[in-house]
């Protein structure tokens, strides 16, 4: 039947793998570096894709294709290998683990990171990453790690990071952090975010993501200002 389906112009795709993690259906995997459409299928031909390829590399169109199977859809995530495969370094998703032997030798004093995963920006994150199962999460603002020195041991210990800047990204997050707090057991939420009114977008997101998700999650809102004073808490 003719309907639409989304194209991808392997010579613009750049591997990022972005589009991957935005196809809810898992219609797209990354194969020898580019993304491609494994199954017609599993394609629902909306375009949820297009908004996060950086390079325009995918186009819908109409022509003859299979027809949309959601029951072979859902067959297809349930079966699904976590998390969801991807070519680029930045966005594959990987837990941390901290050793002594990982730590270059060196005689000037040093604070332990705190991140326990990768990747951090809420952007790149998968949200069916299996580090989110029954996590703390901390979603702060990215310039609260510039201007409040304890951040690591103080927010950062024993939670599972998201970074952003709603201002610099120019987007909302409420999309993706609702697909991370409906699919995953999160045992709480900590908002960390500088005192300027543009990182109000980041605490707002959070608000509808948690109403959205329908979950009830305790939740906690930190407010730095530029010069690292703590101003709500």
């Amino acid at each position: 039947m003719k309907r639409n389906i989304i194209c991808i112009d392997e010579e613009k795709c750049n591997g990022c793998g972005l589009c991957v993690d935005a196809c809810h259906e898992g219609a797209l995997q990354m194969v020898d570096g580019k993304a491609r459409l494994v199954s017609e299928s599993y394609c629902d031909g909306l375009g949820a894709c297009l908004p996060e390829c950086p390079t325009g590399a995918i186009t819908i169109e109409e022509r003859d294709a299979a027809v949309f199977d959601e029951a072979a859809v859902q067959k297809h995530l349930k079966n699904k290998q976590r998390p969801a495969a991807c070519g680029c370094p930045s966005v594959q998703a990987k837990t941390l683990h901290k050793t002594d032997a990982a730590v270059p030798a060196s005689t000037e004093p040093r604070a332990d990171s705190e991140l326990r995963q990768w990747p951090c920006q809420i952007k790149l994150v998968p949200a069916n990453a299996p580090y989110f199962d029954g996590a703390r999460l901390l979603i702060a603002a990215d310039c609260t790690a510039y201007a409040y020195a304890g951040v690591h041991d103080r927010f950062m210990k024993g939670r599972i990071t998201l970074i952003g800047c709603p201002k610099l990204d120019m987007t909302d997050y409420a999309e993706k952090l609702t697909d991370i707090l409906a699919h995953n057991d999160i045992r709480s939420i900590d908002v960390l975010r500088m005192s300027v009114p543009c990182c109000g977008g980041i605490e707002h997101a959070v608000r509808q993501a948690l109403t959205a998700s329908g979950k009830m999650i305790p939740w906690h809102v930190t407010v730095i200002s530029p010069n690292g004073e703590i101003v709500e808490d």
